[in-house]
């Protein structure tokens, strides 16, 4: 199993949210973020000076069984590139287990759809 956590433009966060669940990633944790940029100049706006290094992004968590890590990362890709600088990132790392709460079980069915 992977954690797949991104960093993405605000902008971007609707279209990610379509590309995920069209590759049937419909679970997944986000929330508003800010983070220090590599621009250093501030910029100045109806006379008023401000910071351009404090970014406003938000922040996608992702837990995918192994043969779901490529879709959901092509998905990303695709659906939060702009192509300019600030984009964002992509990291992934190993999850060695995951438990069901309700019923306690354990594994990779634990992602799984439950169908009723």
């Amino acid at each position: 199993m992977k954690k797949i956590e991104a960093i993405i433009r605000k902008s971007k966060f609707s279209a990610v949210k379509e590309a995920l669940h069209s590759v049937d990633v419909n679970f997944f944790s986000y929330w508003d973020v800010t983070g220090l940029g590599n621009e250093k100049e501030g910029h100045v706006y109806r006379g008023v000076s401000y910071s351009t290094s404090d970014i406003q992004r938000r922040h996608v968590s992702i837990v995918v069984n192994d043969d779901f890590e490529q879709i959901t990362i092509d998905a990303l890709l695709k659906s939060a590139a702009t192509g300019e600088v600030g984009d964002g990132k992509i990291f992934v790392s190993d999850i060695t287990e995951v438990y069901r709460i309700r019923t306690g079980e354990k594994g990779g069915e634990t992602l799984k759809k439950i169908s009723k």
